[in-house]
């Protein structure tokens, strides 16, 4: 009994030492920054939530539901529009699909009810690749690629509220924040790959990292094409999954400067911790772009965030493109858009082994819900 108040007390005393974004909830754990995302640990926010997982398609303009229970799609509605993805509320009230300006078409903001798993009235705004939350829960930040600017909103109405110009930035793309919410990080996927930083409470860039091929994997293509983005669990350090360069970037977060290069696999695309915050998922899509194709040498790396190593790869059977997703509330499966094969992957954590179920055309950005956490901070779950 004692010894647990003495570790109750040390790491509050610890969190108390994080000055963090005025209005955001307290680091519980500034060791761990996915200390509150175990398995289990489900918000009374989420309570009465149905348990399924949301599969934006792309090109078929559809979203389907399936049962995580039973493997099987029960629900599918037409959107419009380019859904892209799936994203929590910072609240964990309403799961939003952010649909992208493409082939003539604006952008769209629609709510999914998670208790009923309906969708509700769309949003039409400019455009909306994908969505985050700042860390105090303020603001909505619609990811207007096609524009080149974020444009931050009303959480809950998308009323605009300002923009930050995002020129610097070619192809705005996926983000995370630093351990104390007063930085966001987010990846810049055109014109040679990199990073900007962005200083939250004075609404500007601070920041501007362009990513090397120093170290990448042998024959790798002569630029980067950063896509999704992790922060470690101290919050030291960030790992950008690199598409052109078949790996993942490590960036000192402090200093924002490259430290270091991991190569996992061809594609590398999207980054999801394990419930348990050790481990770091790294979806290989099995294709750069330009070589788009069905059944590639897709696959997923897993790799230990104490010790910077790819621990083992895991293939998808016959080939396949593994791109977003995330991992089930209890850890035990992770689950994952075929972008080019028109299904899903369900992946058992422990053995590898993996499930598909045929979905719509181009699935991308599906979310996985309810899953642990105090409150979102966007995309298909980043979760503190």
């Amino acid at each position: 009994m004692l010894l647990n108040l003495l570790v109750v007390f040390l790491l509050q005393t610890a969190a108390a030492g994080v000055r963090t974004l005025p209005g955001m909830p307290p680091v519980i754990d500034p060791r761990n920054v996915y200390s509150e995302t175990t398995a289990g640990k489900l918000s009374p926010a989420t309570m009465g939530a149905l348990s399924r997982v949301y599969v934006p398609n792309v090109k078929s303009g559809d979203v389907y539901v399936i049962d995580p229970s039973t493997f099987q799609v029960v629900d599918h509605y037409v959107i419009g529009g380019n859904p892209q993805h799936v994203i929590p509320s910072w609240d964990l009230k309403t799961l939003w699909v952010a649909g992208s300006a493409e082939r003539k078409l604006s952008g769209i903001l629609t709510p999914i009810d998670p208790k009923t798993g309906k969708p509700g009235t769309t949003i039409k705004v400019p455009d909306a690749y994908n969505l985050y939350f700042t860390p105090d829960g303020q603001s909505a930040i619609v990811v207007a690629e096609a524009l080149k600017q974020l444009e931050f909103r009303d959480p809950h109405t998308m009323k605009m509220q300002y923009t930050i110009p995002t020129s610097q930035c070619s192809g705005v793309n996926h983000a995370d924040f630093s351990i104390d919410g007063i930085y966001a990080f987010f990846t810049c996927e055109f014109a040679g790959g990199g990073l900007i930083k962005i200083d939250l409470p004075n609404r500007k860039i601070v920041g501007n990292l362009r990513l090397t091929q120093s170290g990448a994997a042998q024959n790798a293509p002569a630029h980067s094409m950063p896509q999704d983005i992790r922060i470690s669990p101290d919050g030291k350090l960030l790992f950008v999954a690199d598409m052109q360069a078949d790996g993942v970037f490590v960036v000192d977060a402090q200093n924002f400067k490259q430290a270091g290069f991991i190569p996992t696999g061809r594609g590398a695309h999207g980054l999801y911790p394990s419930r348990d915050g050790k481990k770091l998922y790294v979806t290989n899509r099995g294709t750069h772009m330009g070589d788009i194709k069905p059944k590639g040498p897709g696959s997923v790396s897993i790799l230990d965030f104490a010790t910077k190593k790819i621990e083992k790869t895991w293939t998808i059977p016959g080939g396949g493109s593994p791109d977003m997703g995330n991992v089930s509330a209890d850890g035990k499966t992770l689950w994952l858009s075929g972008r080019f094969d028109k299904v899903v992957y369900a992946i058992d954590t422990t053995s590898g082994d993996v499930k598909t179920i045929p979905v719509g055309t181009e699935p991308h950005g599906l979310v996985v819900w309810p899953q642990p956490g105090r409150y979102s901070l966007g995309h298909t779950g980043v979760m503190r």
